[in-house]
């Protein structure tokens, strides 16, 4: 966890540009997604792991009581630098671990977010306290909403950049197909991560009681391919966002995109 803190507290400009330019299909599919999905505001929203705030800040302009907690004390920071520049408040900045929230009531959000901490928490057992508090802290009929990094999507982005990786470093690509974990290895820039099978998302929220709404890639079908979109705006760039929104919901492209967005609803009594 010391690691992770210090990777994103050395830059959080990095990560909120990461969203706003660099993976602009990504940010608009998963704000169409929470469109479609959660309770309309003033619902109350915990964001877990939430970074430097980027869907925080967004949903709170939209009306949503928004608290935000992250391990990374300057993501915090940042965030609440942001969130005074656009204009809005967050209920709460918390720093805290998402295994652990027992700073939150139990069933006191409306919405809980998990938008990051998959990512990084290589032990299945990790993962599922960090499912488990998530749901803890949401409240019957809730929607939980959780983002993972897509198991092929680092050979991917090898293929483009540096090919010679897999020959190079067989042990760590042979732990990442096997495992899904990475660890941090000469010519990848990240942390400690794990790279979710999409076959594998399902099962780690249905079996808590949590109805299924989507499993979204939210790259759609231009995960790597996407400088031209990007550079669209108006009635076009909102085009391809419709259209890779449909398309993302393909579990047949689920495996050759960068994200998958879960979203569920936590079973009523």
């Amino acid at each position: 966890m010391n690691m992770i803190e210090q990777y994103y507290d050395a830059n959080p400009q990095y990560e909120w540009e990461r969203l706003g330019t660099r993976h602009r299909t990504e940010y608009a599919l998963t704000m169409l997604a929470f469109e479609n999905t959660l309770p309309g505001p003033p619902a109350s929203v915990l964001d877990i792991g939430g970074g430097p705030g980027r869907y925080a800040i967004a949903l709170a302009r939209q009306g949503y009581g928004v608290s935000l907690l992250d391990l990374a004390q300057n993501n915090l920071d940042f965030a609440r630098s942001q969130a005074r520049a656009a204009g809005v408040t967050l209920v709460d900045y918390a720093h805290g671990n998402a295994v652990d929230l027992s700073a939150f009531r139990t069933a006191s959000f409306d919405v809980a977010l998990l938008m990051g901490p998959l990512y990084h928490l290589t032990a299945q057992a990790d993962r599922q306290s960090a499912i488990s508090e998530a749901l803890r802290v949401l409240k019957p009929g809730g929607i939980i909403a959780a983002a993972f990094v897509t198991r092929y999507a680092p050979i991917r982005e090898l293929a483009r950049r540096n090919p010679g990786w897999i020959v190079e470093q067989q042990a760590a690509l042979n732990q990442v197909l096997d495992t899904g974990v990475l660890l941090p290895v000469p010519g990848i820039r990240f942390t400690d991560a794990y790279l979710v099978h999409p076959g594998e998302v399902k099962s780690m929220f249905e079996p808590h009681g949590c109805e299924t709404i989507l499993l979204l890639a939210t790259e759609g079908v231009i995960s790597m391919i996407d400088e031209q979109v990007n550079t669209t705006d108006g009635e076009l760039w909102q085009a391809w966002v419709r259209l890779n929104y449909r398309l993302g919901l393909d579990a047949c492209v689920h495996g050759a995109a960068e994200h998958l967005l879960y979203i569920g609803r936590k079973a009523s009594p």
